[in-house]
């Protein structure tokens, strides 16, 4: 069976998708006529990316929005501004990108670098609003999509995602994944959705800041022998908030390149 997917008439949010993945992951949905809501903590330019995506898409809404997702009050209002908002009244799928990563050494690393509110409770808060929302309307097609990492997974004795060290990060992932799962067993009798897309190395402004040794030392790691591109990690995320995935929840994906079978 051939198949297309097609965002026409509906709206997403996505947090963080003003930047990196995100960006990628909203340029992909608007590309397939669905309005998207970006979700920023703190970026001035996040409303001009929003408007140049219009611009560059007639026919869509892209709108930005100010909300720390680490604030469960905030991140409610948002919400339910977006659904008045946007035509329809309603939010089809949610991407939960939003994440901070930290690089120390385990004997260096304090309680306010351990980021568990961001990483994790940001994750929580965004997919509660919506599971808030859908159950209050009886709305049983909603997808969310938990953007995680292969480093979930990763553990070695030479340090966590080689020779960077991530304890903090890749704790915290597992943390996510795990969480995720557990949420789509939940909310399964409502028809809710969640999936969780888990990429590898990719070239971002975050992993740019690594020295090239280190660059070029994960790319050697890597099956395919290369970091990803941000809008190589899209697809995925596409077909798991579309209806072609209809029968699928409770999923990892991962985009990794093949690390893990390394």
């Amino acid at each position: 069976m051939v198949f297309s997917i097609d965002f026409t008439g509906k709206n997403y949010i996505v947090t963080g998708g003003n930047r990196g993945i995100g960006l990628a992951i909203t340029r992909s949905i608007v590309s397939a006529g669905g309005n998207v809501a970006i979700l920023y903590r703190s970026s001035a330019s996040a409303p001009q990316v929003a408007e140049g995506l219009e611009k560059e898409f007639p026919g869509v809404k892209v709108k930005a929005y100010q909300c720390d997702v680490t604030d469960q009050k905030r991140v409610g209002e948002v919400f339910k501004i977006v659904g008045e908002e946007f035509e329809g009244g309603i939010v089809h799928g949610v991407v939960a990108n939003a994440g901070v990563a930290i690089v120390r050494d385990a004997l260096e690393i304090g309680e306010e670098e351990f980021d568990y509110k961001t990483n994790v409770l940001g994750v929580f808060y965004t997919a509660q609003a919506a599971a808030r929302i859908w159950i209050e309307k009886g709305f049983r097609q909603g997808s969310i999509v938990v953007i995680s990492s292969m480093s979930s997974q990763i553990y070695n004795q030479e340090g966590l995602n080689k020779p960077l060290r991530h304890v903090f990060y890749n704790s915290s992932k597992a943390a996510v994944s795990s969480m995720s799962k557990a949420l789509a067993a939940e909310w399964a009798p409502h028809g809710i959705r969640v999936n969780i897309v888990s990429p590898g190395y990719v070239a971002t402004e975050q992993s740019g800041v690594h020295p090239k040794e280190v660059r070029e030392f994960q790319s050697a790691s890597v099956p395919l022998g290369r970091y990803s591109e941000p809008a190589e990690q899209t697809p995925q995320v596409l077909l798991l908030l579309s209806e072609v995935s209809s029968y699928q929840t409770g999923s990892e994906v991962f985009v990794d390149g093949g690390y893990l079978i390394w």
